[in-house]
């Protein structure tokens, strides 16, 4: 009889926040959570800085400007932490709609008033926190506010239908990061976007260019969820007549993407909403055997890949001149690595 291989259905947000409002920006989402378990979809994927916004000022505004910076104050002061109150009303929306959740987020740690991470939540179905990846690097404006993540994040989580993983925007065209992701047998991938690029560059043809190369590459299914512009928005970001026509040139580009590297759902036309669509994950077998390149279509005799282990803490506490082996013990121990394989996920918190 052999193994079986499960139809799954997935989707994917185009959607705006409720823009630097922590409290109804979340409400928002666990609608939309609770509105795709009820049309049966097993995995909901979320824009880019979803809760409370991701910081697009920084393509309109100067960076110094009273404005911007206005706007950066209220982007910390709506950002959530891991766990917390927000995540708590996620993991609950989550359990109820009985659906796996990956959150994008403006993230920041208890006790500090400046430090903000550009992060991704994984939420399972029962309603407890996977793990969050947080953005390696940040890109143009997020730079100003969002700090570098690490590699604790940076993994396929395991589920019943197959591992998941996410990646950020620009961090979707990451070879290193795509691979890294593959070789932990990533099945379904969730490429988070914001709602739009600087003025002179079209995302939607990005967005189609990456995930193609993406699904082709790692022979997974890619869902693309993608921010939008809502009226608010339109008043508040832009300084130039240019801007504003630029706002309202804004199309939709949430579409899902197959192992063959084929839009099989959207784009989306312009507006919000949920795109979804019915994946069948054996469609993935055909293109591995023919194409692994993190297994057999691979040299590792000629290419390898290391992962340095865990976060990046501010301060590190060494060992005294006195300690076992001496005052350059610590100096001298390699740098630590982990296999790229799906190992047993620490889990972050839950209710």
């Amino acid at each position: 009889m052999g193994d079986s291989y499960r139809t799954i259905r997935v989707a994917a947000v185009q959607a705006a926040p409720v823009f630097l409002d922590r409290e109804r920006t979340v409400a928002k989402a666990c609608g939309l959570i609770r509105e795709a378990g009820a049309s049966g979809a097993h995995l909901i994927g979320f824009p880019e800085g979803y809760i409370p916004t991701h910081p697009l000022w920084y393509h309109f505004h100067v960076a110094t400007s009273v404005k911007a910076m206005q706007f950066s104050r209220e982007l910390f002061c709506n950002s959530v932490e891991i766990p917390g109150p927000a995540t708590e009303e996620l993991c609950r929306a989550a359990r109820e709609a009985r659906i796996y959740v990956v959150m994008g987020l403006c993230e920041k740690s208890p006790g500090r008033m400046g430090t903000l991470y550009n992060t991704l939540l994984f939420i399972d179905d029962h309603g407890t926190i996977m793990g969050r990846h947080r953005k390696l690097h940040p890109t143009l404006g997020e730079r100003l506010v969002h700090a570098p993540g690490d590699s604790a994040g940076l993994r396929a989580f395991p589920t019943e239908f197959g591992a998941v993983s996410g990646l950020m925007c620009g961090e979707n065209s990451n070879a290193l990061s795509i691979f890294s992701l593959d070789a932990q047998g990533t099945t379904v991938h969730v490429a988070s976007w914001p709602a739009h690029f600087p003025l002179t560059t079209n995302m939607a043809e990005i967005i189609e260019l990456a995930s193609k190369s993406l699904a082709y590459q790692t022979k997974s299914f890619v869902v693309n969820s993608v921010g939008a512009i809502d009226d608010r928005m339109r008043e508040l970001l832009p300084v130039t007549d240019e801007d504003r026509a630029f706002l309202s040139r804004q199309q939709g580009a949430a579409s899902i993407v197959s192992p063959r590297g084929k839009i099989v759902a959207g784009p989306m036309e312009p507006g919000e909403g949920i795109l979804y669509a019915d994946i069948n994950i054996s469609d993935i077998i055909i293109p591995k055997i023919t194409q692994d390149f993190s297994g057999h279509y691979n040299r590792f005799d000629v290419f390898s890949v290391n992962v340095n282990l865990g976060a990046n803490p501010p301060v590190r506490h060494l060992p005294s001149a006195s300690a076992e082996g001496g005052p350059n013990a610590a100096l001298e121990e390699p740098q630590r690595t982990r296999q790229l394989t799906n190992d047993a996920v620490p889990r972050l918190g839950s209710e």
